[in-house]
């Protein structure tokens, strides 16, 4: 299908048309569709971009689908040339301006990326210029800035934006006004942008600014590993923090205590939410964002790298009428998508299910979700207070942090309830020592505690360039002994590529322990037995280690030895 300028006449037939053709391929339901022609009738802007705006389609699936439906290559990262194309023929300006690389010339044809399929005169006036055939390929956004940055932009600094920030930088807490005016000045506004853009591209999990003496460290934490990806100039460093307390609604005059907020935002096409945290420093303000994008989440157990046995263990424990699931692991250790996974299988029509959390991450459907408000005394005791007079069938706690929340949470064990909550402890026994040492009596743990679930989460291989692992001999006696292996050996170690960002790492796996109770357990419980004895017994019957755990996904190739040493602290 060849593209034409856009008239009034064809824009309202590209929202029919384009919709149509999204609907067939299923990238949009029915609702959508009305909702986002709706909105492009009203804005009298173009349906394509309706679509990114309003989350429903991501930018990269719309490229996809827009070079499907008119009949365009797609530009790829490897169609990228090493060095710019006919500087002499095509300004840099025109071509900024048109949202147009040339890639190369081949049999009289100049190949070029393009933004916007639907603008032919910038494609006529560059043939015009250059004397050549052109043939279009549709980039999508992200990919024609990276693949500009490469070529036009490496190195560059607005030394507008630079002295900007110096303003800020020297802006009284009491002049309000300039520092707004500071942050909302484009080149800030667009180095935010591009910060949080980079990182949802890198599928990072949190974006940390830091500010040094140097200057300003951005890091980002792609697979539970920070790395560091620019070191912005000092200058920058007030504008930077102003501009994101004003996108989360925080007092940007406040610079001495920490403040919380969140962003919700729609980046390239995907509505992502952002959880953002201020922490007064002795160079600046520390600003981390946690990254909340429910596009990447699985709620699915066997999704997130959960064993069949363990699957089938777990699901068994969830049936129960009543009891409490515990579980554990430091921050970042996935227990809060464990927990929605199970309360999304649990959630039925006949089933009233509440969740207490601090904060919510991510909205369910079919649960009633309450975020804790201490500073008006809403705290977790007084939630789930209120809860339990609510006739709830199942309650999630987001987090056992006192002694008072832990009775609570037994009580309405007692009481019929069937409890999920999360500790931070190192193992599935230990578990058991910090609800005593909270002061919860051994006899009531012994009763209502059901199962102990201890997790970590190990970075995966990555297929393109994971290699044989040295010394494999030598592990394979060691770990013969250690798992249970019917698979043929497959120890891998991590290389390194363009695909995974020369990590070596792509995409994470969940390695657990289950510990569920039984009358030994239990009894062990009551006479207050230390953390080895309780593990050793569980061992007995029948529970895998998360060393073992995550050495049988090493063995079958899917994370390395050295990965789940690390994770589980073992040699």
């Amino acid at each position: 299908m060849e593209a034409h300028r856009i008239t009034p006449a064809r824009l309202a037939g590209l929202a029919e048309d384009f919709g149509a053709f999204l609907l067939r391929r299923e990238a949009l339901d029915e609702l959508a569709l009305q909702r986002s022609q709706r909105a492009a009738r009203q804005s009298g802007e173009r349906f394509d971009r309706v679509l990114t705006k309003l989350g429903l389609v991501a930018e990269a699936d719309l490229c996809a689908h827009l070079a499907g439906f008119l009949g365009l290559a797609e530009f790829k990262p490897a169609d990228a040339p090493l060095e710019a194309v006919l500087t002499d023929l095509a300004p840099e300006k025109f071509l900024r301006a048109n949202g147009v690389i040339p890639l190369r010339v081949e049999s009289g044809r100049l190949v070029v990326a393009v933004l916007d399929p639907f603008d032919d005169e910038a494609a006529e006036a560059l043939a015009y210029a250059t004397g050549f055939e052109i043939e279009r390929r549709l980039a999508s956004p992200a990919l024609f800035e990276k693949t500009w940055a490469a070529l036009y932009a490496a190195g560059r600094e607005n030394t507008k934006a630079l002295d900007s920030d110096q303003r800020a930088h020297e802006a009284s807490e009491f002049d309000l006004q300039r520092l707004r005016d500071i942050a909302n000045e484009a080149p800030v506004v667009r180095r935010v942008n591009e910060i949080v853009a980079e990182a949802i591209e890198a599928r990072a999990s949190d974006i940390h600014i830091e500010p040094t003496p140097e200057g300003v460290q951005i890091r980002y934490r792609i697979d539970g590993a920070l790395r560091t990806v620019n070191v912005l100039p000092p200058g920058l460093k007030a504008a930077i923090a102003s501009r994101i307390k004003i996108m989360a609604r925080l007092d940007i005059a406040e610079r001495r205590i920490p403040q919380d907020g969140r962003i919700k935002l729609a980046v390239r096409g995907v509505d992502i939410d952002f959880r953002v945290s201020t922490l007064p420093t002795v160079h600046g303000e520390s600003i981390v964002l946690r990254i909340l994008d429910r596009s990447r989440i699985a709620l699915d157990f066997q999704a997130l790298g959960f064993e069949p046995e363990t699957i089938a263990a777990l699901r068994q424990v969830m049936r129960l009428p009543n009891g409490i699931v515990l579980v554990t692991g430091p921050t970042g250790s996935g227990k809060t998508t464990t927990l929605y996974t199970a309360l999304r299988e649990l959630a039925r029509p006949d089933v009233k299910v509440f969740t207490v959390e601090d904060p919510v991450e991510y909205q369910l459907a079919g649960i009633n979700q309450v975020q804790v408000q201490p500073a008006i005394g809403l705290d977790f005791p007084a939630t789930l207070r209120a809860i339990l007079r609510q006739d709830p069938d199942i309650v999630m706690i987001g987090e056992i942090r006192d002694a008072e929340t832990a009775r609570i949470a037994i009580q309405a064990s007692l009481t019929g309830h069937l409890v999920f909550s999360t500790l931070h402890t190192n193992s599935a026994a230990s578990s058991i020592t910090r609800l005593i040492d909270m002061g919860v009596e051994n006899y009531l743990i012994a009763s209502t505690v059901k199962a102990v679930l201890a997790q970590r989460l190990v970075r995966k291989l990555c297929p393109a360039c994971a290699e044989p692992l040295d010394g494999r001999d030598e592990w394979r006696e060691r770990l013969i002994g250690d798992i249970e292996a019917e698979e043929p050996e497959r120890l891998m170690r991590p290389r390194g590529c363009p695909q995974c960002r020369d990590l070596g790492y792509a995409g994470r796996s969940t390695i657990v322990e289950l510990l569920t109770m039984n009358d030994r357990l239990e009894r062990l419980v009551c006479r207050s037995v230390a953390d080895a004895e309780l593990e050793q017994a569980a061992r007995e019957a029948g529970m895998t280690t998360m060393y073992q755990c995550g050495m049988a996904k090493a063995w079958r190739g899917e994370t390395s030895v050295d990965e789940v040493l690390r994770v589980t602290r073992m040699s």
